[in-house]
């Protein structure tokens, strides 16, 4: 499976230099592939990020009974966008069952829940998998499909869902909590529902807005996007798209943390720095230098920054997939901070390996105190889950010595070339085989 190799005297040591592309956003292309099963023909995905979730995605969508191309440029320039497209042929007639051996390895597979159901009047998709942050239970995406007036229910390790008559029917809908993945099944099932939805409390990150631009490209009808209520008014069909994934949020937050830990100067082009307005907020603060420009923004840090704390919440709150960086950050901030994990309960497994490279702190329940330290020592450490595998990495570069990280593949899962392009721009970072 492979694993990285970090070799660092420390911060600031081997400052960063140069400039890194942003691709797709993985949380958005993989929920725009998702959604070309509610429309019969050739859809097209641009932006589309050289991943492995991407991949699985597209094996997905073929066992459903699509044609899936996926095509990526080889750049020059080792710290180039690798971004390429996916383009979809969709029948009219789609085979309705997602099998356990795909979705295990994707939780993001379970957003082929609702455009199944809408589109086939019955779905059975394998109970997810993915990353090993804590319970993300369905409840939310059950109790919504049986409100628009499907029949479901847990059967041999699947979620299934009927609907008797010719379609589902709009419904008022309040989620007890701004689940992204929810949104995006009941938003998928809603636009060819008969009749109006009202969907309250609904995730509002970019990736949700990016959604319902495709949708609305397609032909649904939908208000309030970018609010805490979507209204849907259901048509009978919609028509196949071409549409550009948004970039990357959660890997232009990568770029800037890595730049924040290692020190140096790093340009992230097609960066969005409306996105990240809170992090960027926290992390100008505390000593970070930032510059926005038309191609994205600049990043600069000359010193260790000063601790701040991390509350994380749902968008436009600090996002948990950055808590990760935010600790390993905090390990050689000046100061102490006080990191709280409000959305998934075993982030904080990343927190035991971040103390076997010499962070100091301590955790009790969601919350972290950590006291940072000039100084991180290397060792090896085990990646759980993408961002962790991640940040790893860049608490690897803050580290005097050898850094090995385990378990690589989490991190193919989310990033592009990830040892190749911090080698790009300074570092020495490595793949190396198990």
């Amino acid at each position: 499976m492979g694993s990285f190799r970090v070799v660092s005297e420390g911060p600031f040591t081997r400052p960063l230099a140069g400039a890194v592309e942003v691709g797709g956003a993985k949380n958005s292309a993989l929920k725009l592939l998702a959604a070309t099963l509610l429309a019969p023909g050739r859809s097209v995905v641009h932006n589309v990020p050289r991943i492995l979730d991407v991949a699985v995605m597209g094996d997905l969508l073929e066992r459903l009974g699509c044609t899936v191309e996926i095509t990526y440029p080889e750049p020059s320039d080792p710290a180039a966008s690798t971004a390429g497209r996916a383009v979809v042929d969709v029948p009219e007639k789609l085979q309705p069952e997602a099998p356990y051996e795909l979705v295990r390895r994707l939780r993001a597979s379970i957003a082929v829940l609702g455009p199944l159901t809408a589109r086939c009047h019955r779905a059975s998709v394998a109970l997810p998998g993915g990353d090993a942050i804590g319970s993300r239970g369905l409840d939310m995406h059950i109790q919504g499909l049986e409100a628009l007036g499907a029949s479901v229910r847990i059967e041999h390790g699947q979620v299934v869902a009927e609907v008797a008559g010719r379609r589902l029917v709009g419904a008022e809908i309040a989620l007890d909590f701004p689940s992204v993945g929810a949104t995006e099944n009941l938003l998928m099932a809603a636009v060819l529902a008969q009749g109006r939805t009202v969907i309250d409390n609904v995730a509002r990150e970019p990736e949700i807005v990016d959604l319902c631009r495709m949708l609305q490209a397609m032909g649904a009808r939908i208000d309030g996007v970018g609010s805490p209520t979507l209204e849907v008014e259901g048509v009978d069909r919609l028509a196949p798209v071409e549409h550009r994934t948004v970039t990357d949020r959660i890997v232009t937050g990568t770029w800037v943390f890595a730049t924040a830990i290692a020190g140096g100067e790093l340009h992230v082009g097609a960066g969005v720095a409306e996105h990240l307005d809170l992090v960027l907020d926290k992390l100008v603060a505390a000593g970070l230098e930032l510059d926005v420009d038309p191609d994205g923004f600049t990043v600069r840090c000359e010193r260790r920054l000063r601790a701040f704390d991390v509350v994380t919440l749902p968008y436009p709150g600090f996002p948990t997939d950055l808590q990760p960086f935010a600790m390993a950050l905090a390990a050689v901030s000046e100061g102490t901070a006080m990191i709280t994990e409000n959305v998934f309960e075993a982030r904080f497994m990343f927190a035991q390996e971040l103390a076997r490279l010499g962070a100091d702190l301590r955790t009790d329940g969601h919350h972290a105190v950590v006291r940072g330290t000039p100084l991180l020592s290397g060792a090896p450490v085990e990646a759980h889950d993408i961002r962790a595998g991640a940040a790893l990495v860049l608490a690897g570069l803050a580290s005097q010595g050898t850094t090995l990280v385990a378990e690589g593949h989490h991190v193919d899962r989310g990033y592009p070339r990830f040892a190749e392009t911090l080698a790009a721009v300074g570092a020495d970072v490595s793949r190396v085989d198990d």
